[in-house]
């Protein structure tokens, strides 16, 4: 089986385990039904996910240019306390960022490597916790926009991280976690703005990754730097494919690749 297009972040579908697909433009790929075949991937181009044009990829699937332009690249998507909408102030398009930020946004804790906090909007959950490898989460706040959550997870990350170390996410070297604990434990650094939103009567959600064995030591796979790949896929957790040599590909940090992937 041969597929060719542009990558993009994996759609998952909430399951036992969870479902993967990498979707192309006339084609999709069920991921899991690849395990323990081999697959070799091979880089053709860059695609910026805005413009299609063939330049190199900065950020986020896109171009330079278009990352220092385009509304959905705005400072206030990594750091929601730069939401301004709420105020009717633009950054780069005041519509976009009304219809992004004003909606519900959820203050989580997650368990991929570590317990960490995190922002996401209402619609994203599980999806952003399944993104982020977490095999355990739960709500803290729901928000009626993206600055409220912003600032509560800024308060909070005070108190508890707000990364995920990747390595030990794919090695699952991780340890379960009370996160009902520690939801009621982090309710005191709560800003007075968001404390009426806090979530009580919850409970952590456990996610399966479709994994047929875990690397002991990881290596990242860089397609500018080996451009054509081969090996046999044991799973994928997060955004990661997990080959037998040990291997990893992040999807989501080669988004506007465009590829061929071949599958035997």
């Amino acid at each position: 089986m041969q597929y060719e297009g542009v990558l993009r972040k994996m759609q998952t579908e909430i399951g036992n385990p969870i479902q993967y697909y990498m979707v192309f433009e006339n084609d999709f790929l069920n991921v899991n039904q690849i395990l323990d075949k081999e697959l070799e991937i091979s880089f053709i181009k860059f695609q910026c996910l805005n413009c299609g044009r063939d330049r190199p990829i900065f950020r986020q699937g896109f171009c330079k240019t278009c990352f220092y332009e385009i509304p959905s690249a705005g400072d206030w998507i990594m750091r929601p306390e730069l939401s301004t909408a709420h105020l009717g102030k633009e950054d780069r398009d005041l519509e976009y960022e009304k219809k992004a930020q004003l909606q519900p946004h959820i203050v989580y804790l997650a368990n991929s490597s570590n317990i960490k906090v995190g922002v996401t909007r209402k619609s994203q959950i599980p999806t952003r916790w399944i993104d982020q490898g977490a095999h355990e989460a739960i709500e803290i706040v729901e928000t009626p926009n993206r600055y409220l959550a912003g600032i509560t997870e800024v308060a909070l990350k005070d108190h508890i991280g707000d990364k995920t170390n990747w390595r030990k996410m794919l090695t699952n070297n991780v340890d379960d976690e009370n996160l009902e604990e520690w939801r009621n434990k982090l309710k005191q650094y709560i800003p007075d703005e968001a404390q009426q939103y806090y979530i009580t009567d919850n409970s952590e959600t456990i996610l399966e990754f479709p994994v047929l064995q875990y690397p002991e030591k990881v290596k990242s796979l860089n397609l500018v730097k080996t451009p054509n790949y081969k090996g046999v896929l044991k799973g994928v957790k997060g955004q990661y494919l997990i080959f037998e040599d040990q291997t990893v590909f992040n999807i989501r940090s080669n988004e506007g690749y465009y590829v061929s992937l071949q599958i035997s």
